[in-house]
């Protein structure tokens, strides 16, 4: 899970107060833009909307959609972007593995890391979704990732005897790292991660969100700090 990567590429500016005249102009007479010198600076806009718009859960979310951020998501496994890209109002453009297999033939040929391609949890204790426990020991690891290589040497083999990439990444372990841009507003941003940060989301799933966070924290941190307080890993109905 070290090799998990969030990165931002691009975000609205001043997303508190655009969000902030948005909430505005539902109630206000004027042109809002016109008095766009009165607006609060972005902290204190952040506070308004908070105090205006979602304390007090009702609901009002609509403000929240003006305004989005952009993510590179890197080395995840195949499971968690068939999670995330289940969700609505996000925006994905993702490796695909018709063509981009050249990294599996490194692996296969030992030119590149084979866990840099695929991925396994790391050896300890989890549970299942009744909540049993489990060990995942060293030899099963082990042995698991010698299945992988043996899939990527076949993966190899059949690109070598001319197999197109989409025939050949049949035979290859689901859970085939994938790197992925995606897009989503602010809206969407709490709906993800109220789904997918709680509690029993899947781990890799927890871990992504995990990452997003910092990013959130930074780019709308009253917001933020709202979202932690009455959301954040609560399981809460999302919005």
């Amino acid at each position: 899970m070290d090799k998990f990567r969030v990165e931002v590429i691009t975000k609205t500016p001043q997303p508190q107060q655009t969000i902030y005249a948005a909430m505005h102009q539902d109630y206000s007479e004027n042109f809002v833009v016109d008095d766009r010198g009165k607006w609060p600076e972005e902290t204190k806009a952040g506070e308004t909307v908070v105090k205006r718009l979602l304390a007090g859960e009702r609901g009002h979310y609509g403000p929240l959609e003006h305004v989005s951020i952009v993510f590179n998501c890197g080395f995840f496994p195949h499971s968690v972007m068939q999670q995330v890209r289940t969700h609505r109002l996000l925006s994905f453009d993702v490796q695909s593995n018709r063509y981009t297999g050249s990294r599996i033939v490194q692996a296969a040929a030992g030119e590149r890391d084979l866990e840099d391609v695929f991925y396994l949890r790391p050896v300890g204790f989890y549970h299942d979704r009744q909540g049993k426990r489990y060990e995942y020991s060293q030899q099963q690891r082990d042995r698991d990732l010698a299945w992988c290589l043996e899939a990527a040497k076949r993966y190899a083999q059949l690109i070598e005897e001319g197999a197109a990439e989409e025939h050949a990444r049949g035979i290859i372990p689901f859970d085939v790292r994938q790197h992925w841009v995606m897009s989503l507003n602010a809206r969407s941003l709490m709906h993800l991660l109220d789904l997918r940060f709680k509690l029993d989301a899947q781990l890799e799933c927890q871990k992504l969100c995990e990452k997003i966070w910092p990013h959130f924290q930074e780019w709308m941190p009253e917001i933020a700090l709202w979202y932690e307080k009455t959301r954040l890993k609560k399981a809460r109905l999302s919005p």
